[in-house]
């Protein structure tokens, strides 16, 4: 069986966490897309060009710790603007996301330019100022000293580099289901992205 769930939006909307929610329910595999741009960022701050970097990604470079950080993300999101760098990615993505037994792919142009076959699209969202609270509550817990206005404003300035980007630009695909996160706990957004892929799979046994 082959059947890809696209989970697209921006950074803690929450869509890793329903992301990785889907797969456990169902028994698919799951790609944090994100990762890959993270860890050739991480490549490229040990001082390895980022094309070369993509090159070599392998699944060792995905587990690597540092990934998460501020300064690495923001560095993801430029390398992921660079056409050559996307193109090893791409393919990368594009094979694990057909492969037998389903698959959940999170990140940001899944549903609209990686996996627009997928049968199932989210994209999941939260208003800017709970989701840099959110990822306050992560980053402090590593750096007391860091500011929730200072990651709101990482936050706003990665969306508009993300949103303004010439290559696959961040937005929800036209058929994607919208799961907006701001006021919806994470029990309620898993049950709404599970019961739309029940009934995607039925409409597909019919």
């Amino acid at each position: 069986m082959i059947f890809t769930v696209a989970i697209d939006g921006p950074a803690a909307a929450g869509k890793g966490t329903i992301a990785k929610a889907v797969a456990a329910h169902f028994g698919f595999e799951l790609l944090d897309t994100g990762l890959l741009y993270r860890a050739v960022a991480k490549k490229t701050l040990d001082g390895m060009d980022a094309v070369a970097a993509a090159k070599a990604l392998s699944s060792h470079d995905l587990q690597r710790d540092g990934l998460r950080t501020a300064k690495v993300g923001q560095l993801a999101s430029k390398v992921a603007a660079m056409p050559k760098v996307r193109a090893e990615l791409i393919a990368f993505q594009k094979r694990f996301a057909r492969m037998e037994g389903g698959a959940v792919l999170d990140g940001r142009d899944i549903g609209t330019v990686i996996c627009p076959e997928a049968e199932v699209k989210f994209y999941v969202t939260a208003s800017d100022t709970v989701r840099a609270h959110r990822r306050w509550l992560e980053l402090v817990q590593k750096n007391p000293d860091i500011l929730e206005e200072e990651v709101l404003a990482q936050l706003t300035e990665r969306d508009k580099r993300d949103s303004e980007r010439k290559v696959a630009p961040l937005k929800p695909a036209d058929d994607a289901l919208l799961l907006d996160t701001t006021e919806l706990t994470i029990e309620a957004a898993v049950n709404k992205a599970i019961e739309a892929i029940k009934t995607r799979q039925a409409q597909g046994r019919e």
